[in-house]
């Protein structure tokens, strides 16, 4: 008796990005949610400098320790190439049924390798290149989701050579954030409570992006909800609540995400008809900017009960301690399962237009 072939899974992380380390931490996750019986996992690791290796993938070596962060190196395996020509064999990919590119930021999460996977003819779990551009780059997101009569919060947009106008600081106050408009992780992000200390932040910002987002402070609580592309085609489904406990934190920079710990409620302690309308939003959100597979849409609540769409990740954080998986599960789709379920839906999708 013939054994069935498992689908083999290049699982793509690393990378180019200021979020290298987490997009190390979340392969790790995915690697050990795999059922080995279904999958035959490929771990592809991207060093800092964009040189692909195959790493060995084993998930303790991929993990946070005493706070010291995981990084692939050009010593951490053999070198390979994904071509992007699909009538040539790539060295050492050969047969990969589909790709988990588990990329946070830039050249991961920007539509970037979601190019070069389409132009390879290699299906992948995740948004399409528009999708994963636009949700990447605040400024867009706002837009379009403003479009969709979803509320956004002030911002000013600061391109390269740009200062912030003296009407912009008028009509933002104090304080702001200032961040770079296509990044994650929280890098790069400082919070102004005076005007003179606007430029520094900007300058901090634009070591990672020459465009950046000003944006008025939000009293409220933070509220996330997870998407998932549905099943057989069908609707995407919104997940639980989650909602963020500040404690002892300014905001929710990376240190307190992924180093300290955040406390957290799932399901948010908010109304009914809060919850229904922040997971109808997250919906109109993932449909706005067509994304696909997954997402995690973040919003502020007000004392008063207004809702205003901070950001929508196309690719989540996947790390044991990530709101994404953590409310799927409360929801009732264990980790396991919901990476199951991202990859038979990028298998059925496959690449090209839909």
């Amino acid at each position: 008796m013939t054994t069935p072939r498992k689908t083999r899974v290049a699982i793509v992380f690393g990378g180019r990005s200021t979020e290298h380390a987490i997009s190390c931490v979340s392969a790790g996750a995915i690697l050990g949610a795999l059922d080995p019986d279904q999958y035959e996992a490929v771990p592809v690791g991207i060093t800092r400098e964009g040189r692909w290796v195959l790493p060995t993938g084993e998930p303790s070596q991929l993990a946070i320790q005493d706070r010291t962060l995981p990084e692939i190196t050009a010593t951490s395996g053999s070198s390979v190439v994904l071509a992007a020509d699909p009538t040539v064999p790539s060295a050492s990919l050969n047969d990969i049924d589909v790709v988990f590119p588990v990329l946070h930021g830039a050249y991961g999460e920007d539509g970037t390798i979601q190019g070069m996977l389409e132009m390879a003819g290699i299906p992948y779990v995740g948004a399409n290149v528009f999708a994963s551009a636009a949700a990447m780059d605040k400024e867009f997101t706002k837009k379009l989701a403003v479009a969709e009569g979803i509320p956004v919060g002030p911002y000013a947009v600061l391109r390269a050579g740009v200062s912030l106008s003296e009407a912009d600081k008028e009509r933002l106050g104090l304080p702001v954030f200032v961040k770079p408009s296509r990044a994650g992780s929280s890098t790069g992000i400082t919070k102004v409570t005076d005007w003179a200390d606007l430029d520094a932040a900007v300058a901090t910002a634009r070591r990672i992006d020459p465009k950046v987002l000003v944006e008025a402070a939000i009293v409220g609580r933070e509220i996330e909800c997870g998407v998932l592309e549905g099943e057989a085609g069908g609707a995407p489904e919104a997940s639980l609540l989650a909602e963020i406990h500040m404690d002892d934190a300014d905001w929710y920079d990376f240190e307190t995400k992924y180093l300290v710990g955040s406390r957290y409620t799932i399901p948010a302690g908010v109304s009914d008809a809060i919850a229904k309308q922040v997971r109808e939003y997250a919906l109109r959100t993932f449909t706005a900017l067509d994304c696909a597979g997954l997402a995690r849409v973040d919003f502020f609540v007000t004392d008063d009960g207004e809702i205003f769409l901070n950001e929508i990740n196309t690719m989540p954080g996947m790390t044991p301690t990530s709101m994404f998986p953590m409310m799927w599960a409360a929801t009732g789709l264990e980790y396991p399962k919901v990476v199951d379920r991202l990859i038979r839906t990028a298998l059925r999708r496959g690449t090209g237009l839909h």
